[in-house]
């Protein structure tokens, strides 16, 4: 079983937040569009940017930069939306995540994905599996359903629902 492990491949989609490298896993990503016009819905945290029309239904659209406590992207920059498919407590629910823009999908053997760090008791690092040092720089790997709260989850279901 130790060898299945060294030899267990993983495939991830990268992404830049700012200056910042993360990766998911591709069975959570649906689609990368380019821009869209983003509906605001008033009254809504200020990471969810608004809805885009995705295939005829509504799909919340959430800024991951804010998401993650980084400064928001300069209006005038280009952005795509990558479209999860997300499992969050036994619910699906499909979403876009504004990122600066798509790198590549790179697959990755489980031994080299490193752990996460411990930050202190103060910080939760329960929504990144591991990083990955490729070339000179660190990427992030995100467990993408691990990065919203029950009640966050709620609100994004409750914006996915308004029109149905």
């Amino acid at each position: 079983m130790a060898n299945t492990l060294l030899t267990n491949k993983h495939t991830f989609l990268s992404f830049r937040l700012g200056k910042e490298y993360f990766a998911l896993s591709v069975k959570k990503v649906l689609e990368v569009l380019q821009e869209q016009k983003i509906t605001e819905v008033p009254q809504t945290p200020e990471y969810i940017k608004g809805i885009i029309n995705f295939r005829g239904e509504i799909l919340p659209v959430i800024d991951t930069r804010l998401k993650f406590n980084m400064s928001e992207r300069d209006k005038s920059e280009e952005y795509v939306i990558i479209v999860l498919d997300l499992v969050i407590n036994d619910q699906n629910i499909v979403l876009g995540a504004i990122a600066d823009g798509v790198k590549d999908v790179f697959e990755v053997l489980e031994k080299d994905i490193k752990a996460a760090p411990e930050f202190g008791n103060n910080y939760n690092n329960d929504f990144l599996d591991g990083m990955i040092k490729v070339d000179d720089r660190f990427i992030m790997i995100l467990s993408i359903d691990k990065v919203f709260s029950v009640e966050e989850l709620t609100i994004l279901m409750d914006i996915s629902d308004t029109e149905k």
